[in-house]
């Protein structure tokens, strides 16, 4: 299992994991159903707009518990998981689960890629309002790749995002802000 659980985190290759698991694609897609019915893992669905772009249409998948991925992968200390692979999917995965639970009600969340490379980690649509692009960075000094920024023009999003482990906001480059994920779900709590 500990070569499979990795790839489970982040775009689903359901023949992928099936092989790895030594089982067909259906009783993947069945396992799936129940691990999400379980709430144990969350789809993240793509973006579906038309906006003329090829757009990828996998699933990404998410452990919504990150201490299952940790305690699954034998990550004990704060220095395993850093020094592990799944440490930035792991943040990730961390991130998308508190914002979606922090969004108000009927909130949309999606991810936004393309064949060209645009990409775009989460897009929050709050109820009657444009998407935000959330750009999920680990690292204390966030840089944003140019996916990101062709992304934010093929969509057109309200804000442009970038959150990161620190602990203060600040503005970066082409009106993007770097936020710390607990001001940012205060801010998603306090439109509930």
């Amino acid at each position: 299992m500990d070569d499979a659980f990795p790839s489970s985190i982040g775009l689903l290759n359901a023949a992928e994991f099936a092989r790895a698991l030594g089982v067909d694609g259906k009783t993947v897609a069945s396992y799936l159903d129940l691990l999400v019915d379980l709430l144990l893992v969350r789809r993240l669905e793509p973006w579906h707009a038309n906006i003329g772009k090829r757009v990828v249409k996998s699933l990404r998948i998410y452990v919504r518990d990150s201490g299952i991925t940790h305690a699954l992968l034998g990550l004990s200390t704060q220095e395993d998981l850093l020094g592990h692979p799944v440490a930035g999917a792991s943040w990730e995965g961390f991130v998308i689960e508190n914002l979606i639970a922090a969004a108000p009600t009927g909130t949309q969340s999606n991810f936004y890629r393309t064949a060209a490379g645009a990409e775009i980690d989460l897009l929050l649509t709050l109820p009657g309002a444009r998407p935000r692009a959330i750009e999920i960075n680990r690292s204390l000094t966030p840089k944003l790749e140019k996916g990101f920024y062709l992304a934010c023009e093929d969509l057109d999003p309200a804000r442009l995002i970038v959150v990161y482990p620190g602990l203060d906001a600040f503005p970066l480059k082409n009106d993007v802000e770097a936020l710390p994920l607990a001001l940012l779900g205060r801010t998603l709590l306090d439109l509930a």
